[in-house]
Parts: C-alpha cells; structure tokens; sequence
C-alpha cells in the first residue's frame, strides 16, 4: 500500500459560509466517488481559500461530510495578481493500491482553468 496525493479545486459563488461549504461538499463528494474512496482511506486533507473568501473554513464542510478522525488544515493562499478568485483548493493524502495514473484528481467550476489537461 502507498501514500498518494489527490488534488481538486472549486470555486464558490459568493463569499458567504453557505456558498462556500456547499462549493466545498460538492468538490470531496466527487473526488470521493471518482476515487472509490471510504473515510478510512483519507490520512489528511489540506485545504487553502483564496483572501476573498473568509467567511467560514472548508474544513467545516469535511466535517459535516463525517471526516471525524481525519487531521484537517485550512491555509490562506497568497493574493497573486491575475490568479483565480473565490477559489477553494485541495490535497488529500490517502492509503491505496492505485498508481499514481490510477488517481483521479477533481476540478470543478471555475477551477476547470486551472487544469485543462483533465478536461474530458
């Protein structure tokens, strides 16, 4: 079994604690289910947020999802010009038999820019 990193990103409508969790639930759901994935898989999550959205931690929504015993840490990425806004960023770490070609990395809304190459 290996160590393996997911990423994902998203972006919320508005800087509000309902737009953001929501933009966040949506994102974890879909890496989880294009993953396969079961809490028990998940050994941290990093997330970061964009200064421009402020009102509540993705965290609270991975908790909300159940990710109870998962170690979790919101960050503030820096304020680069020209950079997406009211974007909300992912890495989960996880235990898994899959390759790295195997892991299926998640980018919704706006946040499809930042990887086009996953576009499918």
């Amino acid at each position: 079994m290996s160590v393996r990193a997911i990423r994902g990103a998203t972006t919320a409508e508005e800087n509000t604690r309902e737009a953001i969790i929501e933009a966040t639930l949506e994102l974890l759901k879909e890496i989880e289910k294009k993953n396969n994935l079961e809490n028990a898989d998940a050994i941290s999550i990093i997330f970061t947020v964009t200064p421009d959205l402020n009102k509540v931690f993705p965290a609270v929504a991975a908790r909300e999802m159940g990710l109870t015993f998962v170690p979790l840490l919101d960050m503030a990425a820096p304020d680069i010009d020209g950079s997406l806004k009211k974007c909300i960023r992912v890495i989960i770490h996880i235990n898994t038999d899959k390759t790295k070609e195997e892991i299926n990395h998640v980018y919704l809304r706006g946040a499809k820019v930042l990887r086009p190459d996953l576009a499918k």
